[in-house]
């Protein structure tokens, strides 16, 4: 089942030509994420705070397929493809009015807040079980 998060290209995400500059697409998927998560019921501060569990982007694979515009409306959809003891893959999509302009592959990956490796909490894993398809 897919999250969807809505959002409207701002004048701020724009470049010289009035298309969406391709940075903003990392920003737009970042939010569906955060949102994704919470989804979820997971808090990440309190993961932090009471495990000393952070989330860090490992990988991206970003396809530009179309430009979207100032004031357009878009979706970010956000699937789960597969999780593991310590890494999750999403496949994200930027959609407008039913059409892909983007697409990522991302992988995340659980660190303690010194940077190393750590199991994902099994709560979390319990709550990701549903979400794959």
């Amino acid at each position: 089942m897919s999250h969807e998060f809505p959002i409207r290209v701002y004048y701020e995400d724009t470049d010289l030509a009035g298309i969406v500059y391709y940075a903003n697409y990392l920003k737009f998927i970042e939010r569906a994420r955060s949102e994704w998560v919470r989804s979820l019921g997971v808090d990440q501060l309190a993961l932090k705070r009471d495990a000393g569990l952070v989330f860090a982007v490992r990988r991206v694979e970003a396809d530009y397929l179309r430009p979207a515009h100032f004031d357009d409306e878009l979706v970010v959809t956000t699937d789960l493809v597969s999780f593991g003891g310590a890494r999750l893959v999403l496949e994200q999509g930027v959609w407008r009015a039913g059409e892909r302009l983007f697409g990522a592959t991302v992988t995340l990956v659980c660190l303690t807040e010194a940077g190393a490796p750590a199991r994902l909490p099994a709560e979390l894993r319990r709550r990701l079980v549903p979400t794959i398809q």
